[in-house]
């Protein structure tokens, strides 16, 4: 039987994003390609117990909601990350998946999922590994993500939404504890973006997850 590499899962309600306040059952896949700077959940790339999928049914099962977001670390590294999807979608799961921008997205574009991708900035390291044709491959359901720690991060991801008029919900968030003013840059800019904030850290605390 295939096996994936599970971090955690539970229960909570979505942070960020078009879905921020949803209560959302959160599989978590252990393992990353990338090293943000400003990265959150560092103790994923690791830590992970290896679950069959009717394992990781039976954990979900604990919870009365039908809304899942498969997140990580990276899922995409994980094959087996499609047949899940298709199993849940078979048990008529609402899925998301968060993905960082580095893996082609293409095979998950075909699923009935809701993709939510980030397109990381120069802030974050990791900017030249993004691919930019993913980006054409995001329907309207889908998001795009961009982290934003200053303004030089902002500018850069105005030339992206410029250049590839993306034609899925565009969202803009800042680094937690970051002291910029994306919300006056957006409005001032008119730029027709959600302003995202990480909500469950304002309720919860700052190493509270999504």
């Amino acid at each position: 039987m295939m096996k994936l590499k599970i971090n955690e899962i539970f229960y909570s309600l979505q942070g960020e994003g078009s879905d921020v306040g949803l209560p959302t059952i959160f599989i978590r896949f252990t393992g990353c390609n990338l090293r943000c700077k400003y990265c959150d959940t560092e103790y994923a790339f690791y830590e992970g117990k290896d679950m069959e999928i009717e394992e990781i049914y039976g954990e979900i099962k604990k919870w009365n909601c039908n809304r899942i977001c498969i997140t990580g670390g990276e899922p995409l590294l994980q094959s087996g990350i499609y047949k899940l999807v298709d199993f849940l979608i078979r048990k008529n799961y609402e899925i998301s998946v968060e993905t960082n921008g580095s893996i082609d997205i293409e095979r998950l574009s075909k699923k009935n999922v809701k993709i939510k991708m980030d397109f990381k900035l120069p802030s974050s390291q990791m900017h030249e590994k993004m691919i930019a044709k993913n980006i054409d491959l995001l329907r309207n359901r889908d998001e795009l993500k961009f982290i934003i720690w200053n303004r030089d991060d902002y500018e850069y991801a105005k030339k992206i939404i410029n250049m590839a008029k993306p034609s899925c919900q565009i969202i803009m968030q800042p680094v937690w504890k970051s002291k910029i003013k994306l919300a006056n840059w957006i409005l001032e800019d008119m730029i027709d973006v959600r302003y995202s904030m990480q909500i469950h850290k304002i309720l919860w605390g700052e190493n509270s997850k999504k």
